[in-house]
């Protein structure tokens, strides 16, 4: 292999490769870019992996000294490089692909690579002269993959369970202002897309509100379950090749340089190899795109139409909704979110799936479980903002058709139930419905109740909440 001025020789156990001098990975990057050519997808489109993992390399490094055992002079260089990468540098130089075997190693390894040659360069030496500072001697010391990597992960999680919360918040607010404008608004109910009992359309995105505010408490306390730690267990968790005081003393440098709430586990070796943590949060986070969608499809049955559907509200128009029917607008905003939900669940077969498939005291499917998380609280959350931006915030109420379906619903004879009694309920119902009258002209014709006591009864305010009965 022949050396020029512009590359550099490494050696792993495999053997020698040569490497541009421009770049900052090793050999072990290269290895792992050639063998994983699966999404075409680099680990640095998760920044906060990426400054995860230069976090717990920072505190790795400082506690190493702390210990005794890694010198100020390769400490300093170590720590100086992962603060450039948490201030956003040198994050194109994590080039593996998100989708990877060896559970994480190839990911580790490259930030191992990138953070050793840039200390090399700041100890003012060349990329490559690892007699000075080494990627697994120095930055890697008193860790493995198999701790490393999770933490990372979780770190990582963190953040964008963090910032999904927020978006979830941003959209609820947007129901909020529209259930006050909409809280006098009458209109029907529906259970099977049958007609029901009255309500105000403000009640009815009053539930929006309600849901989403249980799904942000849910992820919230999911996140605790992301803040138990492994790092100092090694291997497989018995924290073989580090310092005995590693564990403890590492996790109060990490939360210190994260600013999370981390532990370390009680038992290293049962958090090495159970991963029902990742599984909490993904529920949490299907939970939340199962009842978005929900929601979607309530948004588009409502603003069906204009004229051969409930047309009950108006979504605003975005696009053109049709290449051949001139004048269409179709519900996109509701559509791509619900698309996204699609997507959530499937990640959460692959997490599950992944969790499932640990064997023994290591779960070497992290990756996969990494990739599925970060997409579906990327993905869900920039749902979120789209449908409260580009749909939510410009709903409005078509208050003449639902002040129609509500003279004419069969459904408010329910609220006359205490009145007249189930049976000539149900036969007012029917007759209405055969003889396409309205329930209150059938119930005067009967001679059931006077017109004094329909309109009392007939109240908006009585038939959307529980209130006193005048029998």
């Amino acid at each position: 292999m022949n050396q020029t001025p512009d590359t550099r020789i490494e050696h792993d156990l495999v053997g020698d490769r040569e490497l541009c001098n421009s770049v900052y990975y090793g050999v072990h990057t290269l290895r792992a870019t050639e063998n994983f050519p699966i999404t075409d997808v680099p680990v640095s489109i998760y920044p906060d992996l990426v400054r995860a993992l230069a976090s717990v390399k920072k505190a790795a490094a400082i506690t190493n000294n702390e210990l005794g055992v890694l010198n100020d002079e390769r400490t300093k260089a170590i720590v100086a490089a992962c603060d450039e990468i948490l201030a956003g540098e040198l994050h194109d130089q994590f080039v593996v692909d998100v989708i990877q075997g060896g559970a994480g190693t190839s990911t580790n390894m490259n930030a191992n690579e990138v953070i050793a040659n840039r200390a090399l360069e700041i100890m003012g030496h060349k990329k490559g002269e690892f007699k000075y500072l080494h990627p697994n001697e120095h930055v890697n010391f008193g860790q493995s993959t198999n701790d490393v990597y999770p933490t990372a992960i979780k770190i990582a999680l963190w953040h964008k369970v963090t910032r999904l919360v927020g978006d979830l918040a941003y959209l609820r607010e947007a129901f909020a202002v529209k259930a006050e404008e909409f809280k006098d608004v009458l209109k029907i109910g529906r259970t099977q897309l049958q007609d029901a009992v009255p309500m105000t359309l403000g009640q009815e995105f009053n539930t929006y509100v309600n849901m989403l505010r249980s799904d942000e408490r849910t992820l919230r306390e999911v996140q605790g379950d992301i803040c138990e730690i492994n790092l100092g267990g090694t291997a497989i968790g018995t924290g073989i090749a580090t310092h005995p005081d590693f564990a403890q003393r590492v996790v109060v440098n990490l939360r210190d340089i994260t600013g999370i709430p981390l532990v370390s586990a009680p038992d290293l070796i049962t958090a090495t190899q159970d991963c029902g943590g990742f599984l909490l949060v993904s529920g949490a986070i299907k939970r939340a795109a199962t009842k978005l969608s929900k929601v979607c499809n309530d948004l588009r049955l409502l603003s069906s139409g204009p004229r051969a559907g409930f047309n009950e509200i108006n979504l605003p128009a975005v696009q053109a909704g049709s290449s051949i029917m001139p004048g269409k607008v179709n519900p996109v905003i509701p559509e791509v979110v619900s698309q996204v939900a699609f997507e959530v669940i499937g990640n959460d077969v692959a997490v599950t799936m992944a969790v499932e498939a640990g064997q023994m005291q290591l779960n070497a499917f992290e990756p996969i479980i990494a990739h599925s998380l970060f997409k579906s609280a990327k993905h869900l959350g920039a749902a979120c903002i789209t449908l409260a931006d580009n749909c939510v915030k410009g709903i409005t109420a078509n208050t003449e058709q639902l002040c129609h379906t509500v003279n004419n619903s069969i459904g408010i004879v329910t609220a006359l139930n205490p009145y007249i009694g189930y049976a000539n309920a149900t036969e007012v119902a029917q007759a209405a419905h055969q003889n396409g009258t309205s329930v209150y002209d059938e119930v005067l014709q009967r001679e059931l109740m006077t017109r004094e006591q329909l309109e009392t009864v007939l109240k908006p305010e009585i038939l959307t909440c529980p209130a006193p009965l005048n029998i």
